[in-house]
């Protein structure tokens, strides 16, 4: 939280600063000095890694933390074999580490951890974080479009049954709607992180102005802010999850087409 004499900038959280390597570490004109982005990136992975460490005890009566691991990778089982069919078991590692990887990144990004100093900074706030996912998603089902199917694969923007003289119309419409596939991937999923953050930030900024503006409404509204404050971050923990959610359904679809076309 940036707060200046009473005035808080919730634009503020967003700014990527670095954290080392400012000086000397460039490729061409760019920077590539560790960010608070990239240190909660690791942070986000890391806390991946325990989360499946702890489910890999294979115990005969499962822990809740082998419990928890079990049920999110069953999960995600299911949403491929509803998507994708008996083909999307392989891909099991990917869509979990993907999933887990944005639900964690979005729950990080809401702890409290202001108030011992520490500032988390939602990464998934930021289209380059959300584009680079989406972008290698898209690369996978390419990749796996062409492997399988080779040049047939074109086949999926002239869906089935379509005249011959709509052919060329509806394949330009097909193709360009795929290509924006990654673009809207990233967006929505950037879009509902930045706008729940932004909305928390602003009411923060009434909750403080009103404390300091002494006796009188002030303290009403301080008090009201902050109890709608504590339901919008309720209902950031909900977004948080359906997001990761949405992501990895989308990209189930996507693996859809690419392994049975359509």
């Amino acid at each position: 939280m940036a707060a200046e004499a009473g005035k808080v900038d919730p634009m503020h959280q967003f700014t990527i600063e670095p954290m080392f390597g400012t000086d000397g570490w460039q490729i061409g004109q760019y920077n590539i000095a560790f960010t608070n982005s990239a240190m909660w990136m690791v942070i986000a992975a890391f806390a991946l890694l325990i989360f499946v460490a702890g489910g890999l005890k294979r115990e005969l009566v499962p822990g809740r933390w082998q419990m928890a691991v079990e049920s999110f990778t069953g999960f995600i089982d299911g949403l491929l074999a509803t998507n994708v069919g008996p083909a999307g078991r392989k891909y099991i590692p990917y869509m979990f580490s993907l999933f887990m990887f944005i639900l964690f990144a979005n729950i990080l990004g809401m702890l409290p951890l202001g108030i011992i100093g520490l500032h988390p900074f939602t990464f998934t706030s930021h289209f380059s974080a959300t584009g680079v996912l989406s972008v290698m998603a898209f690369a996978i089902v390419l990749l796996v479009g062409f492997a399988k199917h080779k040049l047939h694969f074109f086949s999926l923007f002239v869906p089935h049954g379509t005249p011959l003289v709509m052919i060329p119309l509806i394949f330009v419409i097909e193709l360009v709607s795929f290509l924006v596939r990654p673009f809207s991937l990233g967006l929505r999923l950037f879009v509902a992180m930045m706008a729940g953050h932004v909305l928390l930030e602003v009411l923060s900024g009434f909750v403080i102005n009103g404390l300091n503006a002494g006796i009188g409404i002030g303290p009403v509204v301080s008090v009201l802010s902050f109890i709608l404050m504590v339901a919008i971050v309720a209902l950031e923990l909900l977004v948080a999850g359906i997001q990761a959610y949405v992501f990895a359904l989308l990209t189930s679809l996507y693996l859809n087409d690419a392994e049975n076309l359509h």
